[in-house]
């Protein structure tokens, strides 16, 4: 896609995450890898006040144009871009149940198949570090190994999918998913899936939907 298909759909997903309740106000931040580097949203700005010209452009040394600072988040997403050639966006939330499983520090564990669609039998929950540090984003980046999503510690939830569209779908069904696991737990201790369910899940997910 040429840059301005990209800064439209970048705004468009952005704005999407609000009305969609994953976030409120300017928190949260999206990407989207380009030529060159990626776009990514600008810091502290509401998303209904931007325009696509003020998708900050990165390069993966850090450097950026546009009228608007980045995002302070911009090392999660430029790592992960870097980490991982299979990603082509990657989208950060402060959603309400993500958060507050993340405030607890716990992951979510196979409660509900739908957890392999992001990679695995658990979606991790990354250690504590400072927002917008290097340290963060080498928190997320080892609790991403072979996930699609993660959890950041007393923050809100990390995704990373192949286009912005897929990166939106994943952070609304893990909201989805940590609120069913928040209010699974008003009840008790879940009961899991073992790991051979979860393997055969992840087997049918392979080839499941249009290819």
């Amino acid at each position: 896609m040429n840059e301005t298909v990209l800064r439209d759909g970048l705004l468009v997903t952005a704005r999407a995450m609000a009305a969609s309740g994953l976030n409120k106000g300017t928190a949260g931040n999206a990407s989207v890898r380009c030529a060159g580097g990626l776009l990514i949203t600008p810091s502290g700005r509401p998303y209904e006040d931007c325009r696509p010209e003020d998708m900050a452009l990165m390069t993966m040394d850090g450097s950026w144009q546009g009228p608007f600072s980045p995002s302070s988040e911009w090392r999660i997403h430029r790592d992960i871009l870097a980490a991982r050639p299979e990603a082509g966006a990657v989208l950060h939330a402060h959603s309400p149940f993500a958060t507050a499983l993340a405030c607890h520090r716990r992951g979510i564990p196979a409660f509900h198949y739908m957890i392999a669609r992001f990679g695995g039998d658990t979606v991790r929950c990354a250690d504590y570090a400072l927002f917008g540090s290097q340290a963060l984003s080498d928190a997320a980046l080892l609790a991403m190994l072979d996930r699609k999503a993660c959890l950041l510690a007393n923050h809100g939830l990390l995704v990373a999918g192949r286009d912005l569209d897929e990166a939106l779908a994943l952070a609304i069904e893990l909201e989805e998913l940590c609120e069913q696991y928040w209010r699974t737990c008003q009840l008790g201790t879940p009961v899991l899936l073992s790991p051979d369910e979860m393997a055969a899940v992840g087997e049918k997910f392979s080839s499941y939907g249009q290819q």
